[in-house]
């Protein structure tokens, strides 16, 4: 148990973190866009072409904000060093796409996805083991490496993806990001992984200024660059505190929104199903702005507002348990 002198130390270095990875990000965001690249449109996307000309790119100044109040906030062991060059290199890998004037195939960024995947996945279980907590249940059990490493890999690689998907509305991918943050936050309070709790933080105050300039009609894009590195921390955050199963219930719009276009896509390919979701429109914000007419502020206040609902309801279950 924390004494009170340790809580007061706790609780002011939450707020340092909270307030330098804020400034970081706001020094960047008006320091250095303007050498990021800018973004030419998506053809097929709803209101695509109104990104045009916006500067993009800016998970590159989001991920490395991260890396330096981490480095600054928290001891750094080879384990978190690992992490955050996981991260780095998800970034860079979408930064370099964005910049891109051919964008990358799927190829190439699936082989690096599942690298970063599995080496994730093979670091956490060296550093945790394979105890696996369903806490809804009230459940308990270990996973044998291989099976872990397979799974871990599969979580990761989707939450990589779906977020990925998911960055298509102005504010709707950081917003839903920040409602799964702060929930693995809620989760990891009563452990150990002080480190985890840290980045999670420091991207916490990184998507409060980004929003501010990311919001409807926005003046800067995260890119793959940042949506990609985000769902990588997303999926960290899940397996280091134990609960790997919650991801779904916490990340559950981010999951419906980009996982169905993923969905629909594997099924067209592989078994041809030409009708399968034929009247649905991904990734889903699209459909909801094209087929149902919502404006961009109502995709992103509805989707937010259920995410949150969903959220309280799954750690108010797991508190009484």
């Amino acid at each position: 148990m924390l004494t009170l002198i340790d809580s007061i130390h706790s609780e002011l270095l939450v707020l340092i973190t909270f307030v330098l990875s804020m400034v970081l990000m706001l020094v960047g965001i008006n320091g250095f866009s303007r050498f990021l690249p800018k973004d030419q449109g998506r053809e097929f996307a709803v209101n695509g072409s109104l990104s045009v000309g916006k500067t993009r790119g800016v998970g590159l100044i989001m991920i490395l904000a991260l890396i330096v109040t981490c480095i600054i906030c928290m001891p750094l062991s080879v384990e978190y060093i690992i992490y955050l060059a996981a991260l780095f290199i998800e970034m860079l890998s979408g930064y370099l796409d964005d910049a891109s004037e051919k964008p990358w195939g799927e190829l190439k960024k699936g082989i690096i996805d599942m690298v970063v995947s599995v080496g994730v996945s093979v670091t956490v279980y060296y550093f945790h083991g394979g105890l696996i907590v369903l806490p809804v249940l009230g459940l308990t059990f270990t996973v044998p490496m291989v099976l872990y490493v397979i799974l871990g890999t599969i979580l990761i690689w989707a939450s990589i993806n779906v977020t990925n998907c998911a960055d298509g509305v102005d504010g709707l991918c950081g917003m839903l990001s920040m409602v799964t943050l702060s929930s693995a936050a809620i989760l990891l309070i009563a452990s150990a992984h002080a480190g985890m709790q840290t980045m999670i933080i420091a991207m916490l105050g990184i998507l409060f200024v980004y929003l501010w300039f990311n919001c409807s009609p926005s003046s800067v894009l995260m890119g793959d660059a940042g949506s990609r590195a985000l769902g990588l921390l997303i999926a960290m955050a899940f397996m280091i505190a134990g609960v790997p199963v919650l991801w779904i219930p916490l990340a559950l719009l981010l999951i419906i929104d980009g996982g169905l276009g993923l969905l629909k896509l594997t099924v067209l390919r592989v078994l041809k199903a030409k009708n399968f979701m034929k009247n649905i429109r991904t990734p889903i914000h699209d459909h909801c702005r094209k087929n149902k007419g919502w404006s961009d502020t109502q995709v992103v206040m509805r989707f937010t507002l259920l995410q949150l609902v969903i959220c309280a309801v799954v750690l108010a279950i797991c508190w009484i348990r």
